[in-house]
C-alpha cells in the first residue's frame, strides 16, 4: 500500500461501513474529505505538513471509494449519510470536534457537516465548492449543488430534469452519469485513460468545459476528455501517483470502480428533496475557501456566489484564489495550500 511517512493506515466502522482512514500526528483534529475522482492519496501533501504542525491529520477515503466499503444504491449517498459517516469516523478516532477540510464532493461533504452536525465541526475549509452555488447563465450551466430560494426549490425541477435539459444542447457528464450502466462500464473498463484524462482536463493547464462542442446523443464521458497534450510526469503527478490510483479504484471491480462518484451526482436529486436548507440556512463556523484561479468552477458560478457568500458563513475568514492552480489545487499547489490552511488553523487554536 502506497502511503505517506509516518503516516497510520485505519480500518474503521463508521455508520454501518467500513471505512479507511489514514492518520498523522497529534493534537486538534483535521479531517480531509476527498472529492471525485479522489481518494485519502488527494492530501498526501497536507498530512505530513498539518501534523509536524501540531494537528492530527485524518484523510480518509470516501463512502464509495478506495478501501472503504461502496454501496452500489445512489440513494445511500445523500448528505446527511455522508455526514454520518464522517461523525463516526471520529468518534471511532476518540475525536469530540475536527476542522472539516473538503475538496468538489468532500467540500460539500463539509459544508453539510457544518450544517447538520455543528457540534463536531470546528471549522470549515472549503476547496473549490463554495456554500451555495448559482450558476453563470441561470439553469444554463451546471455544478456540484444549486441554490434557490426555498419556493423556487418546492416548485422547480429537480437537478436530473435541469441536466436533462441541458443535454438536448449538448453532452453534459453530469446527465450522462445519472443512469446507471453506461458511466460504469465506460469508466471502469478504461480507468487509467480516465483518470490520467479528467486530471489533465481539470487542472490548470486542462480544458474540462469543451464538453460543450459535443452532442449528448451517443457520447461517452471519454469522448469529450481530450488526451493531455503532455505525458507524464507533470509538474504535480506522476507515473507512480496515477499507478496507485488505479490500483485503489480497481479493487472492487470495474463496475464499482467509480461508484463513489457516480452515486454523489445521482444523489443530487435525493439532496434536492431531503436537504433544502444546504447553502441555504446560515453557517457560523469560522470558514475558509480556496479554489484554484484556473479552476473551471470559477467559470460555471456567477460572480456574486463568492461576493455574496458572507451572507451565508458568517465568520468566513478568507476567500483565496490560488495562482497556477486548475480544480486540483491541493495537489497543484500544495505549499500555498498549505500556507493558507495553517495560517487558518493556528487561528483556531
Amino acid at each position: 500500500m502506497r502511503t505517506v511517512s509516518g503516516a497510520e493506515h485505519l480500518e474503521l466502522e463508521s455508520n454501518g461501513i467500513r471505512m479507511h482512514a489514514v492518520s498523522q500526528g497529534e493534537g486538534p483534529a483535521v479531517l480531509f474529505c476527498h472529492g471525485f475522482p479522489g481518494l485519502w492519496y488527494s492530501w498526501r501533501h497536507q498530512l505530513p505538513v498539518m501534523a509536524d504542525a501540531g494537528f492530527r491529520a485524518i484523510a480518509v477515503d470516501m463512502r464509495g471509494y478506495g478501501r472503504s466499503d461502496r454501496p452500489l444504491s445512489a440513494t445511500d449517498y445523500g448528505n446527511q449519510t455522508i455526514v454520518g459517516d464522517l461523525t463516526g469516523v471520529l468518534d471511532a478516532l476518540g475525536e469530540e470536534q475536527a476542522v472539516f477540510v473538503g475538496h468538489d464532493f468532500g467540500a460539500q461533504a463539509a459544508w453539510a457537516a457544518a450544517l447538520h452536525a455543528p457540534e463536531r465541526v470546528r471549522g470549515v475549509v472549503s476547496l473549490a465548492v463554495p456554500y451555495g452555488v448559482g450558476f453563470a447563465g441561470g439553469a444554463k450551466t451546471p455544478g456540484k449543488q444549486t441554490t434557490t430560494s426555498k419556493d423556487e426549490g418546492a416548485k422547480g425541477r429537480k437537478p436530473s430534469e435541469t441536466y436533462a435539459a441541458i443535454a438536448k444542447n449538448h453532452f453534459l457528464h453530469l446527465h450522462y452519469f445519472q443512469e446507471p450502466g453506461a458511466a460504469e462500464a465506460e469508466l471502469g473498463s478504461r480507468p487509467r485513460l480516465f483518470l490520467k484524462r479528467i486530471y489533465w482536463a481539470l487542472s490548470a493547464r486542462g480544458s474540462l468545459l469543451d464538453f460543450k462542442r459535443f452532442p449528448a446523443e451517443g457520447t461517452g464521458y471519454l469522448d469529450v476528455l481530450a488526451d493531455p497534450k503532455d505525458p507524464l510526469p507533470w509538474p504535480w503527478l506522476n507515473e507512480a501517483n496515477l499507478d496507485y490510483l488505479v490500483k485503489e479504484y480497481m479493487q472492487a471491480g470495474p463496475e464499482a470502480a467509480f461508484i463513489g462518484g457516480l452515486n454523489s451526482y445521482r444523489a443530487m436529486d435525493l439532496n434536492w428533496e431531503h436537504d433544502r436548507d444546504y447553502g441555504r440556512r446560515p453557517l457560523e463556523q469560522p470558514a475558509l475557501f480556496m479554489c484554484g484561479e484556473k479552476d473551471p468552477v470559477l467559470q460555471i458560478i456567477t460572480p456574486k456566489t463568492l461576493e455574496t457568500m458572507p451572507s451565508r458563513v458568517a465568520d468566513l475568514r478568507g476567500i483565496e484564489l490560488v495562482t497556477g492552480a486548475g480544480h486540483f489545487v491541493q495537489q497543484e499547489q500544495p505549499q500555498a495550500v498549505n500556507q493558507h490552511l495553517l495560517e487558518f488553523l493556528k487561528n483556531l487554536v
